[in-house]
């Protein structure tokens, strides 16, 4: 035989021999499929791994998917995982989904799953529900919430809230923190807007209400089912045996301080009113000086005038002088008799 011939043979056996290699990886897929009703051809398995796709991927989820009575094609899950997309999650997703009996298009499931929801944990949230403390005790801060009623008593309170997920609002939905701060803004408002804190007390289902009547889900990926009361108690009694003793007993102290401001309040009042008159009285003083220092002027005025003659005067002087005297004499009697008592 020819050389060149045998050489030929020879690396054409090589060759044969790397291909039954290469295509031996796949053979195990291939039956693996066969056997389970959802053929894929060994060209498909080869051009997955040529396109950096994995196959053991690809092959095991649409198993999956056929035997859940989903039909999925090899190319629908290919686009996927070229876009990055988890598709064993989603797989999980629409098996759970299909026989929970909820409408999940695969397109649909693709998209929340690009979108970095977790589309799996939805579908369960959706058939069964999930629990949601408010406030959220991981987001750290107070454990409760903190709101006072119209008579200035605080509350804390505590709010479970039950929601399931509404996969149509996956894409775009506001998240659970949303869920969170509305309902505690909803709580606040309805314990602001009591009379007392002891309506709160007795009625905490009114805060209930008030919030599933506000519309809280809104927007969110999520459907409000319930919002409960865990629980609620008055700031800084809550360990407090007999609080109505307490808080009147706080009240009673309160009232204390605020008649003793009060009291302060019309005794700066007072002592500013007397202030007035003393200068009240004073600038009548001063009126009464300016009106006698216009006395001799008058006087003077008469006399140039002939009104008035030199015995008037000496009249009116000895009239002035007994005054005087009468005054002084009333004055010593007063304090001669002061001075007996």
């Amino acid at each position: 035989m020819h050389p060149a011939l045998i050489g030929a043979l020879i690396v054409a056996g090589f060759v044969a021999l790397i291909l039954i290699f290469f295509m031996f990886q796949f053979v195990s897929l291939y039956i693996q499929a066969l056997v389970s009703g959802a053929k894929v051809s060994l060209f498909s398995l080869v051009g997955m791994k040529l396109r950096k796709v994995d196959p053991r991927v690809i092959v095991l989820s649409r198993i999956r998917s056929v035997k859940a009575g989903i039909e999925i094609s090899t190319n629908q899950l290919e686009n996927h995982y070229l876009s990055g997309g988890r598709v064993p999650h989603v797989i999980n997703a629409l098996i759970a989904a299909n026989r929970a009996r909820i409408e999940l298009p695969f397109d649909t499931a693709c998209a929340i799953d690009l979108a970095g929801r977790d589309i799996f944990d939805a579908v369960q949230t959706s058939v069964n529900p999930k629990v949601i403390d408010c406030p959220n005790p991981r987001a750290g801060g107070s454990d409760k919430l903190d709101a006072v009623a119209r008579d200035g008593i605080r509350l804390l309170c505590k709010a479970r809230v039950t929601v399931r997920a509404n996969i149509a609002r996956l894409v775009g939905g506001a998240v659970e923190e949303t869920i969170v701060a509305r309902v505690g803004q909803a709580i606040v408002s309805a314990i602001g807007s009591a009379e007392t804190y002891k309506d709160v007390l007795e009625n905490p289902d009114h805060i209930s209400k008030r919030a599933l009547e506000s519309g809280l889900d809104a927007g969110t990926a999520f459907e409000i089912l319930s919002v409960d009361i865990a629980d609620i108690s008055v700031a800084g009694v809550d360990r407090e045996a007999n609080v109505g003793a307490k808080l009147q007993s706080e009240q009673a102290e309160a009232d204390k301080h605020r008649f003793q401001a009060e009291a302060e309040k019309r005794r700066a009042l007072a002592v500013a009113l007397e202030q007035e008159h003393r200068a009240e009285i004073e600038k009548n003083k001063a009126l009464v000086v300016l009106a006698e220092a216009e006395v001799p002027k008058a006087m003077a005025e008469a006399f140039r005038n002939g009104n008035m003659g030199i015995m008037d005067y000496y009249r009116m002087k000895n009239v002035m002088a007994d005054t005087d005297m009468r005054e002084s004499i009333a004055g010593d009697d007063d304090a001669s008799t002061n001075h007996v008592n």
